[in-house]
């Protein structure tokens, strides 16, 4: 399987499935296939993948300590972009479709209504992780100062969540929701467990040589 990941085709291949929702979601719009109400069906339709992709680049590194594939390492920067890029997408279909890109009322309408509040500050902190991804930010930060920042990511799964939680609630529909969150809740346990694994080797090594 690294071999596989470490194929020159693979990272194409990968980008051009990632790319695919947009693109669908494009021609629909372009195709008039959306469904009776296309603003909502672009608004929510790539509100969807933003949370699908934060699953996915949270799920790579458990995975690839799961199973030994350590070239899965070289996608998880893709992926991280190419959710902050349907978080930019959904933004700006938000503001086109819904508010018509009027800035002051946009600027008045965040605050105003809450499940809209959370997912904007989801986009906000995914923002600097999106521009510090990069070689050249890690090496101007350093590993230690990167690697904390990009703890962010965290925050903006719970905000993403809870973003999703209040859009669905209008409607009492939560089944889909509830997958999300046992994902993520999954996920982020094991960041906790793996946590709480290193702080006990960690005591148990200073006691060694105490």
């Amino acid at each position: 399987m690294n071999k596989l990941l470490l194929h020159p085709a693979t990272k194409p291949l990968l980008f051009a499935l990632a790319l695919l929702p947009f693109a669908q979601l494009l021609w629909g719009a372009l195709a008039d296939t959306l469904g009776a109400n296309p603003a909502e069906a672009l608004i929510r339709g790539s509100g969807d993948w933003v949370l699908r992709f934060l699953c996915i680049t949270l799920a790579i590194t458990p995975l690839r300590e799961a199973t030994g594939w350590s070239a899965l390492a070289r996608l998880r920067r893709m992926f991280g972009l190419f959710t902050y890029f349907h978080g930019l997408t959904h933004f700006l279909c938000y503001a086109w479709l819904d508010m018509g890109l009027d800035l002051a009322a946009i600027v008045r309408d965040i605050p105003k209504r809450p499940f809209i509040l959370v997912g904007t500050l989801a986009l906000l902190l995914m923002t600097p992780l999106a521009a510090t991804s990069f070689n050249r930010a890690i090496k101007a930060m350093g590993a230690a100062r990167w690697k904390r920042l990009h703890q962010l990511v965290h925050a903006t799964v719970l905000l993403a969540l809870l973003h999703f939680f209040w859009m669905r609630s209008a409607k009492h529909n939560f089944g889909e929701w509830s997958v999300y969150a046992g994902v993520v809740a999954a996920l982020l346990g094991w960041r906790l467990w793996q946590a709480a694994q290193r702080r006990s080797k960690a005591r148990g090594r200073a006691a060694a040589t105490s």
